[in-house]
């Protein structure tokens, strides 16, 4: 957890300033149950008026500036605290926006909503909390510990007996409870990984009427959550009953002892009351350095998940003296390209792949479903990292060229067609930030979502909700090519992105691109062999390997895997007759 301490430091000063505050809160109440014993001892016993009024003047100022001192420590640890989580959060979301896909992999989406969430408010917890408590507790300890020997030092024996059994027990529930608190986070991955895939799926669920079977699956793991909370709560309320028997018996032997000294004129009842005052803050402040203890060992958790994100390598990055020049033909080598994904061990996703595609070139890829189409067109904006072999973009290594400058000559559109809160004119200006409604509209046309959009309440200005739940499979496909070819890059890739559209549509779809974008290298993946027949060059896979390479009257003649889809699809006579 120290590591993250890092993040506190542009806060320094008003982090320094708690404890100060803190310390003279500690003096107020220290002072507090002297000046009390003056005025039983000295000021009640004689009947001094004056004396009372006096003395009691002096522990209303002496609160008053401990409540002071206490209100100042309590804002600044509170501002700390949270700018430090601010930072820690900001830093942890930067960290996953380097993941490549490889990465993403590793850590599942509900476990990092979780970290940035939950185990960030921990750890800024505890970072509140220590400003406070375990600035307080220690001084509160060893102040009352000084006045005890000044008023008493035989009383001082009672502690040395007492301490020993608190350690024990704070000892044993920790030890307990660290392997609990772990459970408890992983257990809440859980909980969230359920509620995120059905929230996200919900019209799925609602579709095929399974809305108890998921009330099943998220009571399951809800209950796994809340026995796992219970189990680290019930550490927690035994340490309680502990304590208070350990303090109340401190309290009675104080009680026994002290007595016996004031029957035999050694100590006033003033400096009685007052013994018991301190003991009860040691034992009170012990108490604040338990839960501060159980609390950070809660963190340590928080801080380890954390900790691994912030440790993760980042596997693709800038190779030293990477070009920042702009990609600008668009030309394309698959040179011997071997892929594995990671901690798979079976045979490769891709297996010595060789191609090229000339600038401005059609290039479609096919095959069944897992024959590595979509793992293909992934490492040339460098998503995943080739495994071997290499990928030359105008005649350099991908590898050789920035990143941000790599992935700014390409536009993707993934299988998933996501779209973003906001307008819809926002939604398409993601491709291009800042072009102009001429742009917009010029991009919207192309993609065949001009008619629909002018169709919506605010046509363009129409505001989409999470994802575009507000719009029907198609149109986000449409709107989702229009950001993609706003910016008119020299590489586009269109992964089987008119799945959702009509044959009709996904036609003037490719004939207005090929007019729009007839100098970008276009690779398209597709579902339908009807919306790769036209394409300059069709890649078959199969089983991650290139099957055959060539147009459609070429394969149709003599690729069988080929023929067994265009059968598949438009009969044995389609065959026939091509």
């Amino acid at each position: 957890m120290f590591k993250l301490l890092k993040y506190i430091k542009p806060y320094w000063k008003i982090a320094a300033l708690a404890p100060f505050l803190m310390a003279v809160e500690v003096v107020g109440d220290l002072s507090q149950p002297a000046i009390m014993a003056r005025i039983v001892d000295e000021g009640v016993a004689r009947g001094d008026l004056t004396f009372v009024l006096k003395y009691g003047l002096l522990m209303i100022g002496v609160a008053l500036g401990g409540f002071l001192g206490g209100g100042g420590c309590s804002a600044a640890s509170s501002v700390t605290a949270v700018n430090f989580a601010a930072d820690l959060r900001f830093q942890l979301y930067k960290k996953i926006q380097k993941f490549s896909f490889a990465g993403l992999d590793r850590f599942k989406t509900e476990s990092l909503l979780t970290r940035l969430t939950n185990d960030v408010t921990q750890i800024q917890n505890i970072v509140m909390i220590s400003l406070r408590m375990l600035v307080r507790a220690p001084l509160l300890c060893l102040g009352s510990l000084f006045m005890i020997l000044v008023l008493n030092i035989k009383m001082a024996v009672i502690l040395i007996i007492a301490l020993p059994f608190l350690f024990l027990t704070v000892f044993f529930i920790i030890r307990k409870g660290l392997p609990l608190f772990n459970l408890v986070q992983q257990k809440l991955d859980r909980v969230n990984g359920v509620m995120r895939e059905n929230l996200g799926g919900v019209r799925v669920v609602k579709a095929f009427v399974r809305a108890e079977r998921e009330k099943k699956r998220f009571a399951v793991a809800n209950d796994e959550q809340v026995q796992v909370n219970m189990k680290a709560a019930r550490l927690m309320i035994l340490l309680q009953p502990v304590i208070m028997t350990i303090m109340n018996l401190c309290m009675v032997a104080v009680l026994w002892f002290g007595g016996r000294q004031v029957a035999g004129g050694t100590l006033m009842i003033g400096e009685v009351m007052a013994l018991i005052n301190y003991f009860t803050r040691i034992l009170f402040s012990f108490v604040m350095v338990t839960f501060i203890l159980m609390g950070a060992s809660r963190a340590k958790v928080s801080a380890d998940r954390i900790n691994e994100v912030l440790a993760a390598r980042v596997e693709i990055v800038d190779t030293p003296g990477a070009s920042g020049e702009p990609v600008k033909k668009g030309s394309i080598v698959f040179d011997n390209v071997t892929f594995h994904y990671h901690g798979i061990d079976a045979k490769p996703a891709l297996n010595n792949i060789t191609f090229s595609v000339e600038p401005g070139e059609v290039v479609a890829i096919l095959g069944a479903t897992g024959s590595g189409k979509s793992t293909l067109v992934n490492l040339i904006p460098r998503l995943y990292d080739v495994t071997g072999g290499k990928i030359l973009l105008d005649g350099r290594d991908i590898k050789s060229i920035q990143l941000r400058v790599l992935r700014d000559g390409i536009s993707v559109m993934l299988q998933n067609s996501l779209l973003f809160t906001g307008s819809v004119k926002e939604n398409i200006r993601w491709g291009k930030p800042g072009a102009p409604d001429e742009e917009v509209i010029a991009a919207a046309k192309a993609a065949q979502a001009h008619d629909f959009i002018m169709k919506l309440p605010q046509g363009y200005d129409t505001q989409l909700g999470q994802k575009g739940v507000n719009l029907s499979g198609g149109q986000k496909q449409r709107l989702s090519i229009a950001r993609a070819i706003i910016k008119k890059p020299p590489v586009l890739i269109l992964d089987d992105s008119t799945s959702a559209v009509d044959q009709k549509t996904e036609y003037l779809i490719r004939t207005s691109l090929q007019k729009l974008l007839k100098d970008t290298t276009c690779f398209i993946i597709a579902q339908r062999i009807s919306a790769v027949m036209d394409a300059a060059r069709i890649i078959v896979l199969e089983d991650g390997k290139i099957a055959g390479i060539g147009n459609h009257d070429k394969l149709l003649q003599t690729n069988p895997v080929y023929q067994d889809i265009y059968r598949s699809q438009l009969g044995k006579e389609g065959v026939a007759n091509g």
